[in-house]
């Protein structure tokens, strides 16, 4: 970290503002595809991003004014016709992703899972019920790795083996979910 050299606690090279991870993702996203319109970003995200890390889009065009205003994003408005703004990353931007990237998160993968709480509970449900449950799990794993394996079909030769490295997790985990799910129904844990 650079010394504090402005009174302000921080060091010179950090930013002004608390960054999260909505930040981040904002100037990785446009680190990635150069100059975007927050609508550009919501796009990008739905098809990427938002498979691993779910978030309100709204604050894709909130967050990006945000970030201008710390510094960290430019903006141009373009002169004519709609005057969209289009966002790029400044040196200080780039320099704020690549801290962050740089630091290790220190907490695990948290699981929040409706289904999983509702097979914790299912001592109130019948056998019948528990696997009803557990098949229509199965259905849905079933289509979301039928998604995963489509994009990596027609997307992974196209010199973008890191970013494609996280699918490769989302597939692993439906494997694993559908995995699960189908012991469940097939062998239903016995009730009380």
């Amino acid at each position: 970290m650079n010394s504090d050299a402005d009174g302000s606690g921080r060091g010179v090279d950090e930013p002004s503002v608390r960054l999260s991870p909505i930040s981040y993702l904002v100037l990785g996203l446009i680190g990635l595809r150069g100059a975007s319109t927050p609508y550009d970003l919501k796009r990008a995200a739905g098809r990427s991003i938002s498979y691993f890390w779910p978030f309100p889009h709204s604050q894709l065009y909130s967050e990006p004014k945000r970030l201008t205003t710390a510094g960290l994003l430019a903006q141009q408005v373009e002169e004519g016709g709609r005057r969209r703004v289009l966002y790029s990353l400044t040196d200080a931007g780039r320099v704020a992703l690549e801290r962050w990237l740089r630091t290790a998160p220190q907490e695990i993968f948290e699981m929040r899972d409706t289904a999983v709480m509702q097979l914790f509970f299912s001592e109130f449900l019948s056998s019948g019920e528990l696997v009803a449950l557990a098949e229509q799990q199965i259905e849905l794993y079933q289509k979301r790795l039928a998604v995963y394996q489509d994009i990596l079909r027609t997307r992974s030769a196209d010199g973008r083996e890191r970013r494609m490295a996280p699918l490769r997790l989302g597939i692993a985990l439906a494997e694993t979910y559908v995995s699960f799910w189908r012991e469940i129904a097939d062998d239903p844990p016995p009730g009380p």
